[in-house]
């Protein structure tokens, strides 16, 4: 994965001193020359003077570390990480072992357990579905402590868009789970004639039961996954 403190540390950052899971790098390595990829990384280096960024560097890129380009079968798009202490890891909706269960992933693991009856865990932390093929990935990789949408519109949007055309072009059979109206706006970037895209409402309290709750979102993946020959994720 991409380390942090060489990010800051190296304003002249080239693809030859990214670290980055291989499968990735092959198709991602041309960003990090580009001006807006620099600009981002001044960003964050002048912020990490003045402020708590999360998640802390060496996870900022773990969705990437725990899924390869060439595992993904599902992609869950969250907006931004956490911005409480401790709460952020690198994989949207989750949270690491021992960390309270954010109000958004309650709503989530009801929905899984009215979906295919599986109990709430009382662990928030998601990497298992991460490791069996469920990218869970922000739009935006980094935030300021105790401000939401901080790091919005910094370059964080251009990259990890590249990175949903990435898995669009390379991929075939992908199930794209857009939960809200800031995923469901990344539906242009994904090809729907090799892809299978589901939607909803968000799992924000604010929105859950605007059409999140019901959507089956769990079952209706595997389902898929199992036609095209695809082992299930174990939700």
């Amino acid at each position: 994965m991409i380390l942090l403190p060489l990010m800051v540390k190296n304003l002249q950052m080239t693809r030859n001193n990214v670290e980055i899971e291989e499968s990735w790098k092959q198709v991602l390595s041309e960003e990090f020359d580009k001006p807006y990829f620099l600009k981002l990384v001044d960003f964050i280096k002048a912020e990490k003077k003045q402020q708590i960024i999360y998640p802390p560097g060496p996870k900022i890129f773990s969705a990437f570390a725990h899924t390869p380009l060439s595992k993904v079968k599902v992609v869950i798009l969250g907006q931004d990480p956490y911005h409480g202490e401790g709460q952020a890891h690198g994989l949207c909706f989750s949270v690491p072992d021992g960390i309270a269960i954010p109000p958004s992933l309650k709503n989530i693991y009801q929905e899984l357990k009215d979906d295919l009856g599986i109990e709430a865990r009382k662990s928030g932390n998601l990497e298992n579905w991460a490791d069996q093929g469920v990218l869970l990935l922000n739009t935006t990789l980094t935030v300021r402590r105790a401000a939401p949408a901080s790091h919005a519109g910094q370059g964080w949007e251009t990259f990890t868009d590249e990175v949903i055309k990435a898995i669009s072009l390379k991929k075939n059979d992908v199930v794209f789970i857009l939960w809200g109206n800031h995923a469901k706006k990344k539906q242009v970037l994904i090809n729907t004639t090799k892809h299978v895209v589901l939607t909803a409402a968000h799992p924000s309290p604010l929105s859950a039961y605007a059409g999140f709750f019901g959507c089956k979102h769990f079952s209706k993946t595997n389902n898929i996954l199992k036609k095209i020959g695809l082992e299930p994720i174990r939700w």
